[in-house]
């Protein structure tokens, strides 16, 4: 099972199938804002929608700790347009 895990200390999301670490997230943070920097899912994984929830998680906890929400990662403002258009 896929598990994505936030790791606030080391800004970043990660996914882990089990013990093996398959994807992250990784953001930059100032102080009003997080910008997501890089996004990356492990080849044997991808197209399960594991990129999209790692940058949905650092989006939701960014909302948690009240702050603005940027990307210079491009996979990461595709899932942010798409949010403020839904």
């Amino acid at each position: 099972m896929i598990e994505i895990i936030f790791d606030k200390d080391n800004n970043q999301a990660v996914a882990y199938d089990n013990n093996l670490k398959i994807g992250e997230c990784v953001f930059l943070e100032s102080e009003d804002s997080w910008n997501i920097i890089h996004t990356e899912v492990n080849n044997n994984y991808q197209g399960q929608g594991i990129a999209k929830k790692l940058v949905e998680c650092v989006i939701e906890n960014a909302k948690k700790c009240n702050k603005k929400i940027e990307a210079n990662c491009s996979y990461a403002k595709k899932v942010i347009e798409r949010q403020k258009n839904s």
